[in-house]
């Protein structure tokens, strides 16, 4: 519980925090208890608990040695353009730094702040950290502290270094569709639960990205709703299945053949996340979904539609997911054959 408070503690020090050194901070304060929490409490199938908390760690690691670098070259350059030592964001908006220069902070700022929001090719620490982390530490992980990277970039990246966004777009939206396209057909692919709700993340992030890239009120606005949403539906998905793994011992997909008659109220949740992650309209994540392609096929077009045909491959991986608890309840007698029948349904459907 120490740990774990310290985690919240720092995550919710990088939102309040209005002096880049006290961002960059409470940054740190955050990998600490991450790594002791899934080395110590964690739990994979996969690959090992010490495997998961040291890749984990060590992208956060390489992450915020970049954004210390470009941290240290804003305050000399402000220093030395001013004269006035600040650090706080608005100062440092009022700079007018060459735009040679920032072109190359924003670099250094897109490697730090992407590789925390799981950016490809800087994600693949994202599914094995929340596979071995433990089920409160991967919704916290899954629904705040992934978002430092995002808010990183509109708040202090864009804010203060606008020219280097300007020029770091394109590409910024190249990775943000690599990252949906790739990760998505990563989900599809798995057979863990955790997995594929951590590679659903990777792709959710690369949505953002794309709205962050186009620059746009409407694109920006959807981002920042994105990673609300993704940030619900992403906490619901890991506590449901932190509670079937509580109970079965399991995050298998094979291994089950239905829950609905023992579980009807985790199916109800399972299939409302569900359904949010591949953008239902009238929950939760239509809305931002529908901004950034709105504003981001406004600035890239065919680009945009690439990213649009994800959702399909979204809808795949989401579809083979939900029906885990949801199958209809059979009526034979016998619990055996029900759990019998019930797994060669669900293996016969797929």
């Amino acid at each position: 519980m120490i740990l774990l408070l310290l985690l919240i503690a720092g995550v919710m020090g990088t939102f309040i925090a209005q002096d880049l050194f006290i961002f960059l901070l409470f940054y740190e304060v955050v990998v600490i208890p991450i790594y002791i929490m899934v080395i110590i409490w964690g739990s994979s199938k996969r690959v090992t608990k010490e495997y998961a908390g040291m890749k984990l760690t060590i992208y956060l690691l390489i992450g915020s040695a970049f954004l210390l670098v470009g941290v240290i070259a804003l305050f000399v350059r402000s220093v030395a353009i001013t004269g006035v030592p600040d650090m706080s964001f608005e100062g440092l908006a009022q700079v007018a730094f060459p735009e040679e220069f920032q072109i190359y902070m924003f670099g250094l700022m897109l490697i730090g702040f992407g590789s925390l929001l799981s950016m490809w090719p800087l994600h693949s620490w994202s599914p094995d950290g929340y596979a071995g982390a433990p089920t409160a530490v991967s919704m916290i992980h899954a629904g705040v502290l992934k978002k430092i990277g995002g808010y990183g970039l509109i708040r202090l990246a864009i804010f203060v270094l606008p020219l280097g966004a300007k020029f770091w777009a394109p590409y910024i939206a190249v990775l943000g569709v690599a990252g949906v396209a790739y990760a998505a057909m990563g989900a599809l692919a798995q057979k863990d639960l955790k997995y594929v709700v951590g590679y659903s993340s990777v792709s959710h992030m690369g949505y953002v990205l794309l709205g962050v890239a186009s620059l746009g009120v409407i694109g920006v606005n959807g981002a920042v709703a994105n990673m609300f949403a993704h940030g619900v539906m992403a906490a619901l998905f890991f506590s449901m299945i932190g509670f079937i793994y509580e109970r079965t011992h399991t995050r298998w997909i094979p291994d089950m053949g239905g829950l609905s008659h023992q579980a009807p109220k985790l199916s109800v949740g399972f299939m409302m996340a569900g359904m949010a992650s591949l953008g239902l309209p009238g929950l939760i994540s239509f809305v931002p979904e529908f901004t950034i392609f709105l504003d981001s096929f406004r600035v890239f077009g065919w680009l945009a539609v690439i990213a649009i045909a994800g959702i399909i491959v979204t809808a795949l991986y989401v579809l083979r997911l939900v029906p885990i608890p949801y199958l209809v309840r059979l009526n034979q007698n016998s619990a055996t054959l029900k759990t019998f029948v019930g797994r060669n349904l669900y293996l016969w459907w797929f």
